[in-house]
């Protein structure tokens, strides 16, 4: 929080360079505020804006692949989780159609 999100990006594509990645995100780490369908809500996570600007900022590394993980539609309220998984992909393979431009 103290970094900034687009601080935190600048040392993640830093650290991974030019290497292939493949991305994992577990909607976990969200805010139940924004991602209620999960199977273990913890307040106090990152917000849809947050995780959106970190993807977005992560332009430049050369992802390959992406999943989303631990979306549980018992408990997501409006598709709020679903529709929030399916922008995480969809920027997730805008970044790995960008990589493969280069």
């Amino acid at each position: 929080e103290d970094l900034g999100i687009r601080s935190v990006a600048t040392r993640i594509r830093a650290a991974l360079g030019d290497r292939p990645t493949y991305l994992s995100f577990d909607v976990d780490g969200l805010d139940p505020a924004f991602a209620p369908g999960t199977g273990t809500p913890v307040p106090g996570g990152l917000t849809a804006r947050e995780v959106l600007v970190l993807l977005q900022a992560l332009r430049g590394t050369k992802i390959v692949g992406m999943d989303v993980v631990e979306i549980c539609p018992s408990r997501d309220t409006h598709d709020l989780t679903a529709r929030l998984g399916a922008q995480l992909l969809f920027e997730g393979l805008a970044l790995a159609a960008i990589a493969r431009s280069r």
